[in-house]
């Protein structure tokens, strides 16, 4: 795992939404400086290459993937009608992304390590590995024995607000801890900033 100092350097090449360290005022102000240093000196275009190459990282690092785990993601996908919309429903169904989504866990680390740890269940199913694919119809929910744990405390806390929103194909129950998978997940500018199509142009080279 990417020290928080190693994670600013990365975020200043792919966009400060890969790292939730990194999405802060702080951090903002630091890259408009960045950015206006640069348009004050001399610009240099990037190649197709290094494009793609940029993409692609910005994928892996969002998920928290290694380099021969998106390449296989993106090898199945390609091999079907919507490459894009497959990649991303493929991320998205991803156990810790759906932990993640649904609000259950404040980071895709945080959601990776729960599912790692046994925390997670799927349609009754203790699951350790993150990747496990959910499709619809599933139910995920947090072990009946991980319940009091206080890494879920927030959610028996009646004052506790804030809560971030899960995407349309997720309902979640914070009363039972449980996530029901009620569609699918759409490759849209809602959905994610990341360009897929650029990623796929990286593996066809």
């Amino acid at each position: 795992m990417l020290p928080v100092k190693s994670k600013y350097k990365v975020a200043k090449r792919l966009g400060a939404n890969i790292f939730e360290q990194t999405q802060t005022q702080k951090f903002a102000l630091s890259e408009a400086r960045s950015q206006k240093i640069k348009r004050g000196g001399r610009g240099r275009g990037g190649s197709d290459y290094g494009r793609q190459l940029l993409e692609k990282q910005r994928t892996r690092y969002t998920y928290g993937l290694s380099e021969g785990q998106l390449a296989n993601y993106a090898k199945v996908a390609y091999t079907e009608a919507d490459p894009s919309t497959s990649l991303h429903r493929r991320l998205e169904m991803r156990a810790d992304s759906v932990v993640y989504r649904s609000g259950i866990a404040p980071t895709r680390r945080a959601a990776r390590q729960l599912v790692s740890h046994g925390h997670i269940t799927v349609n009754g199913r203790r699951i350790t590995t993150p990747s496990h694919q959910l499709k619809k119809g599933d139910v995920l929910s947090v072990r009946e024995g991980s319940r009091k744990s206080p890494l879920f405390a927030k959610f028996s806390d009646a004052e506790e607000t804030e809560q971030r929103a899960a995407p349309h194909w997720l309902s979640f129950d914070k009363s039972t801890l449980t996530v029901e998978v009620t569609g699918e997940p759409l490759y849209t500018p809602l959905e994610t900033t990341l360009d897929y199509p650029v990623v796929f142009e990286f593996y066809s080279r």
